[in-house]
């Protein structure tokens, strides 16, 4: 079966289709195979695409559980960020996702840059994503690696206390130099790192 089913809330708006089970309406709970949700905004600009291949959507509540999700986000009708994660969660008119699981976000903007975490919340009111549980950055120059960060939509994570910068050699395996600092940023456009450190002196380990 291959229907598609549009929904309307004050925001934001959505769309989704299914590949089997079509939604009755006289269930409180749904099971939906092949789940393929976009959300839009009031003035019908794509926020997010969503698809899982089992979803439990409980109508009274209005909340999706999704397996195995991948999460595409727009900016401007852009492609900016593709996530995927082993569990998912939408609610509040779809405005709040929260993944865990093996959460690995990749940027569209820079080739392989990954950032991965355990737990993964975003509030589109808020325009910020949180993420925790095992935080690690990776591109094919450096790994950054906490137990906490945030990013917002100026492309800056902010790494929290405590923070390890490391510096691969050419052959990306072997680490050149360490540094440990309070909290570190990132900046995804021009790839450049800042350290603060309030109390603590930023700690620098060569690799020989």
């Amino acid at each position: 079966m291959n229907r598609i089913y549009k929904l309307l809330f004050t925001v934001p708006l959505l769309l989704f289709g299914c590949g089997s089970n079509a939604l009755d309406e006289n269930k409180v709970i749904q099971k939906i195979d092949n789940l393929n949700l976009d959300i839009f905004s009031n003035n019908g600009e794509k926020i997010y695409t969503v698809r899982s291949p089992y979803t439990i959507y409980d109508v009274e509540k209005n909340t999706f559980d999704l397996q195995k999700t991948t999460i595409n986000v727009y900016k401007e009708s852009r492609e900016k960020y593709i996530i995927n994660s082993d569990h998912s969660k939408l609610s509040d008119n779809n405005k709040i996702i929260e993944l865990n699981g093996n959460v690995q976000l990749k940027t569209i903007l820079q080739d392989n840059e990954i950032l991965y975490a355990n737990n993964f919340s975003w509030n589109i009111d808020e325009s910020q994503y949180l993420l925790d549980g095992d935080v690690k950055f990776e591109n094919n120059l450096i790994i950054l690696i906490s137990n906490k960060a945030s990013m917002k939509s100026d492309n800056i994570i902010e790494f929290y206390n405590p923070v390890k910068y490391i510096i691969k050699n050419k052959d990306n395996n072997n680490k050149r130099y360490e540094i440990s600092s309070e909290n570190a940023l990132y900046n995804i456009d021009n790839q450049s790192v800042i350290f603060k450190s309030k109390e603590k002196k930023v700690l620098s380990i060569l690799y020989l």
